[in-house]
């Protein structure tokens, strides 16, 4: 194996250019067909407010298109590496490569470089436009698609303990005591956990203590009767300082945000574990694009003209996958607690990292 990492200028800036814009095409392409497939199943949704027309259905595109993009980069970078290595190697190019002298290393150093520069612009590209489409889609969601709140620290889908009881509302607006909560109900559970009894209002106020419901109907379960209330006051150990913090979205938080956000909450002795693996995997999700052109290697080497070119090809596509099923799994296993946040968002890159390298290796080093 030569000294040097990458091949001669000339042949690193071909395969590059090469490598970027196959991973850009089929970025366009799947982004524009998911993108159609969702709107066919949104649209009547968002039509369905008085006043809704094409500039809205513009907006939930321009809001939906950065998550798409965000995740499915890293699919892209995979399905770019496998036409990649496998024209190279149709075209011989992979074995003029080697035989002048490259390594399958040296061969692969171009898209590792590439995948790595995707994975940089993949990490600021989430922090600055992701996350806010997060943030503004969810609380559009939460309106129905109508109109917006105007106050800021808006979000959607809250969801609040207060000892046994639940306190849920589909949207939050507001800070401090000036919070309001709109679309609530209020679950009241029995010592065994059974739900007793089922309250639905239009919106809620901080009443200090407690949150005074706009408009309640009481639902008894036992009875089965319903009845309308007034003067109802629910949740008088929730505070607002407690809202605050159990109604963060970390999706909608920037890398930096959502390191505050778990500093604040291990500091109330509150549960980070969900929290602190989304912060690692902030990270360690773009970083998997790095990862793609090592475990689609095998569709490089080996004679095109043996037959098995394909089945290198479906080997790995089937490697790639297989890493963001186990990263998914890891990921979920961390949120519940079942795995160390740190171990959650990276032992898959780790071990996909030493599958990629050891099946290289073994094969063509």
């Amino acid at each position: 194996m030569q000294l040097d990492f990458f091949p001669s200028r000339t042949l690193t800036t071909y395969l590059a250019k090469m490598f970027i814009v196959r991973i850009f095409a089929v970025l366009v392409m799947l982004v524009l067909v998911l993108m159609a497939l969702d709107l066919l199943g949104s649209t009547g949704k968002i039509l369905e407010p008085e006043g809704n027309g094409q500039a809205e259905l513009i907006k939930y595109a321009s809001l939906r298109i950065p998550q798409l993009i965000a995740r499915f980069l890293p699919y892209s970078v995979l399905l770019a590496t496998l036409i990649t290595l496998v024209t190279l190697n149709q075209n011989s190019e992979v074995v003029a490569m080697k035989a002048a002298g490259l390594s399958a290393h040296q061969v692969l150093a171009p898209l590792l470089l590439t995948a790595g520069v995707v994975a940089l612009v993949s990490f600021a590209f989430n922090e600055r436009l992701v996350t806010r489409a997060n943030a503004t889609l969810k609380a559009w969601e939460a309106a129905d698609y109508g109109t917006i709140p105007e106050e800021t620290g808006v979000r959607a889908n809250v969801y609040l303990t207060d000892g046994s009881n639940i306190l849920t509302a589909s949207s939050l607006v507001g800070t401090g005591e000036g919070i309001e909560l709109d679309d609530v109900t209020w679950y009241e559970r029995a010592p065994g956990g059974i739900i007793s009894k089922q309250i639905r209002a239009t919106g809620a106020t901080y009443a200090g203590p407690g949150w005074a419901l706009a408009n309640p109907v009481r639902f008894d379960v036992g009875s089965a009767e319903t009845e309308e209330v007034e003067g109802l006051i629910v949740g008088e150990s929730l505070t607002p300082e407690q809202i605050d913090l159990q109604s963060i979205d970390p999706d909608a938080q920037s890398f930096f945000e959502l390191s505050e956000t778990i500093d604040a909450f291990e500091a109330a002795g509150r549960r980070t574990t969900e929290m602190r693996a989304k912060w690692w995997h902030r990270i360690s999700g773009p970083l998997s694009a790095f990862l793609m052109p090592l475990l689609g290697s095998i569709a490089a080497f080996g004679l095109a003209r043996s037959g098995q070119l394909f089945v290198r090809a479906i080997i790995g596509m089937a490697l790639g996958f297989a890493y963001f099923v186990v990263d998914n799994a890891a990921l979920a296993m961390g949120s519940f607690g079942g795995y160390p946040p740190f171990l959650a968002a990276w032992a898959p890159f780790f071990l996909f990292l030493l599958v990629g390298e050891t099946v290289l290796i073994r094969t063509e080093e």
